[in-house]
């Protein structure tokens, strides 16, 4: 049995290694990925706004900063990592930061007013909109809540969820996404060289176990049926 746990243990010490080194090639991949979102990010140079007091603000108030959390908290149902939020370090370059952003844009997209002006008389949908200018609320729709067919919702949802507003949203998502799948990185680079130093350990304790004192040595080979002991002859 001793052979097969020495052998057992330094093939879990190679596989041990193995894992090891997977780790530290996915952390070094990683880096170089975070790298390269810090770099963007910082080319981009979006900033979100804070007090004085390091509280979040949007146009300068922090109720408007509430209800753009409330958007991502509440309705988007994100869990917000408050350390992402650092007003020392207010560029956009983390997952919630970039999610915050997009939930600011999307907010004003969603409550802005926009101005539609009709050049003449409109009958749709068994109502006259007579020529004029009106003001649309965007009252928390989205792009597919308006009526396109409306005279006054058509215009309105292009101006509103314009193609600078899908652009910016889909933007803050490929960055959230890739902020996100790098601390997954982490996370299995972590995971990686923890099992593979698991099973190093585990392979180093077989072999030190298969090990035998001096004095079990003896015995044991005493024990071994290739061992013959030359029979004791008596005198006559």
């Amino acid at each position: 049995m001793t052979p097969r746990f020495k052998k057992l243990g330094i093939a879990l010490m190679a596989a041990g290694l193995v894992f090891a080194l997977v780790g530290g090639f996915t952390f070094l991949k990683t880096q170089e990925g975070a790298a390269s979102l810090q770099a963007f990010s910082t080319a981009e140079d979006v900033s979100l706004s804070y007090n004085e007091a390091g509280q979040l603000v949007d146009r300068g108030k922090t109720e408007g900063a509430d209800a753009i959390m409330s958007l991502l908290v509440n309705d988007w149902k994100y869990p917000v990592v408050a350390a992402d939020l650092n007003p020392n370090d207010p560029i956009v370059n983390t997952a919630s930061e970039y999610m915050y952003e997009m939930a600011t844009v999307s907010y004003h997209t969603l409550h802005g007013t926009q101005t539609v002006v009709l050049d003449k008389n409109v009958d749709y949908n068994g109502k006259t909109y007579l020529a004029g200018t009106y003001q649309v609320e965007g009252a928390g729709r989205y792009f597919s809540q308006y009526d396109r067919l409306d005279p006054l919702d058509g215009p309105a949802r292009e101006q509103a969820w314009s193609g600078t507003a899908h652009g910016l949203i889909a933007s803050l998502g490929v960055g959230t996404v890739t902020a996100s799948a790098l601390q997954m990185g982490l996370g299995l680079a972590g995971l990686a060289v923890g099992f593979g130093g698991t099973m190093f350990l585990f392979g180093i304790g077989l072999i030190w176990a298969s090990r035998l004192p001096e004095d079990k040595k003896v015995t044991e080979a005493t024990k071994r049926p290739d061992v013959k002991l030359d029979p004791i002859k008596l005198p006559i």
